[in-house]
């Protein structure tokens, strides 16, 4: 018996441009049947005249990680057309943990009111499935989290022992389902990784079964297009795919430049790289507040960090050198979330405004407040150009990433104030990039979240529609689909998405959540 039929639907099959009208059946987990199905009886038929269906949508680059667990619902992605999410970027993930990642872990899933009792990757997913989760997820192994593993947030080289041992974590996490390794190298620790350690977990990646680097690259302003050159330096040592995270030129001195980042992966795709990128339609970035640190205020982690921002004469010394690096650009820094109820009055507000509320100078008030949140600062900062986002989206192998987290409008992900892209990201694309700028066709937008990184992340039997395929779809109006989240209120759900369906069960329909969570963890992309 045939579960549920689409009929009449205008279908992008998410390999090619053209669609076409059809109907479709979904049978348990899987697309059955495509073509006139009239005459055939299924349990449910759904009108899908008037409206476009496409392989559900692939969030390439999430930070849900454990929040699939604070909230399976996951309804800022499943209402966005999000079926699958890739966890572990930047250099973080949730496993595999040992040491000092562990215990920072245990830490923050606290805050959600998740108890990280898991150790490595295959206890985690186990424990997302049971307790259920709307949508499909992966990750990759973060080399922050092995690094930190097995040496802290020491900022030295590693030894040979220091080195097998994140190498075997490495090799365990793929062997335990993950899609490949990631590094966040502006982050501590993964910014004390050199060029050696990064190709000998490249290597072990590799050898492991899945030959896939993906990078937060160490730098994505002044000295981008070196970072970039590093990556895929990385890349052809170790023999494996390279892929660059949330792919932008920050600051506007450095605006134009995504053109010249982007013909040196052209390159590298010549020579047999598989090189690719991902990117997000927005043209502000989000991430910890911590970044605006001159290196060596970073070295020795978080506590040493903290004992230099408690002594005056460094502090003195660390805001002369912020207002050198960033002054004037204060009031393009907005604080999205705290870590305590202290300074919660502060989410929202720009730095310069929190400046006058303290009566201090931007710099100093910045040093204040990571201080006493004990550098649990996250912020949104206004750097990025749209014609460099339109630029790397045009690129044919380039994909969709959020960089953000399943959240809600409500419960335990409902925290701070987040990054439009959080709920808007996806549709955003239709809305702003194929009918307001015309950057792409409409077809070309949807290969780019379905087909593309299916194909870039290895995802087996997703991302396309065919018989066979699983049965992740969203049904939406071409016209109409739109994001509605703004940074001033981005607790918005988007419009024009009618039905979503993950391994054939409906997580939307007529617009609302159902409650559904057919998610599965997708070990080997699996």
């Amino acid at each position: 018996m045939i579960d549920e039929i689409i009929e009449g639907a205008t279908l992008y099959d998410g390999d090619s441009a053209r669609p076409f009208a059809t109907d479709l059946a979904i049978v348990d987990a899987r697309i059955a049947l495509i073509g006139d199905l009239r005459e055939r009886d299924a349990l449910r038929r759904t009108d899908g005249r008037g409206r476009t269906l496409a392989p559900g949508f692939i969030d390439v680059h999430s930070h849900s990680d454990e929040l699939w667990l604070a909230d399976g619902r996951c309804i800022g992605k499943i209402r966005q057309g999000v079926t699958t999410e890739i966890g572990g970027n930047c250099g973080t993930s949730v496993a595999p943990l040992r040491g000092l990642a562990r215990e920072r872990k245990i830490q923050h899933a606290r805050t959600v009111g998740v108890d990280a009792s898991w150790r490595d990757l295959d206890e985690f997913f186990a424990s997302v499935e049971r307790a259920g989760v709307a949508l499909n997820i992966a990750s990759l192994v973060g080399l922050g989290t092995t690094r930190r593993s097995v040496a802290g947030d020491d900022d030295a080289r590693l030894d040979d022992t220091a080195l097998a041992a994140e190498i075997a974590l490495v090799r365990e996490g793929i062997d335990h389902g993950a899609l490949g390794i990631s590094s966040g190298l502006i982050y501590v620790p993964s910014r004390y990784a050199d060029l050696d350690e990064l190709v000998a977990c490249a290597i072990a990646s590799r050898e492991a079964g899945m030959a896939r680097y993906v990078s937060h690259i160490r730098n994505e302003s002044d000295d981008m297009i070196a970072a970039v050159d590093e990556a895929l330096r990385i890349g052809e040592l170790a023999e494996t795919a390279v892929h660059v995270s949330h792919h932008k030129a920050s600051g506007k001195k450095n605006w134009g430049n995504v053109h010249r980042s982007l013909a040196a992966l052209a390159r590298a795709r010549e020579r047999g790289i598989a090189a690719s990128a991902d990117v997000y339609p927005y043209t502000a970035m989000w991430t910890g507040l911590d970044t605006v640190l001159p290196d060596d205020a970073l070295v020795g982690g978080r506590e040493a960090t903290l004992e230099r921002l408690a002594d005056p004469e460094t502090v003195v010394a660390l805001a002369l050198r912020l207002e050198l690096d960033h002054g004037g650009t204060w009031h393009d820094i907005a604080i999205s979330s705290v870590s305590s109820l202290r300074n919660e009055r502060y989410a929202g507000m720009r730095v310069d405004e929190i400046a006058a509320r303290m009566r201090l100078s931007p710099a100093r008030a910045v040093l204040r407040l990571l201080f006493e949140e004990r550098l649990g600062v996250e912020a949104i900062f206004f750097s990025m150009s749209e014609d460099d986002v339109a630029a790397v989206l045009s690129a044919e192998f380039v994909s969709i990433g959020s960089d953000a987290s399943a959240r809600a409008i409500d419960g335990p992900t409902a925290i701070g104030v987040p990054h439009p892209r959080t709920f808007g990201c996806f549709p955003r694309v239709f809305g702003r990039f194929v009918r307001g700028r015309k950057t792409l066709e409409l077809g070309e937008a949807i290969r780019r979240m379905t087909s593309i990184p299916a194909r870039q992340f290895g995802l087996i039997d997703r991302g396309t529609i065919a018989r066979g395929s699983f049965a992740d779809l969203v049904l939406f109006d071409a016209d109409t689909i739109v994001d509605t989240a703004t940074y001033d209120r981005p607790y918005s759900y988007p419009i024009g998405v009618d039905a979503v369906w993950i391994n054939g069960r409906a997580v939307v329909r007529d617009g609302e959540v159902t409650g559904s969570r057919p998610g599965r963890a997708l070990r080997g992309g699996r």
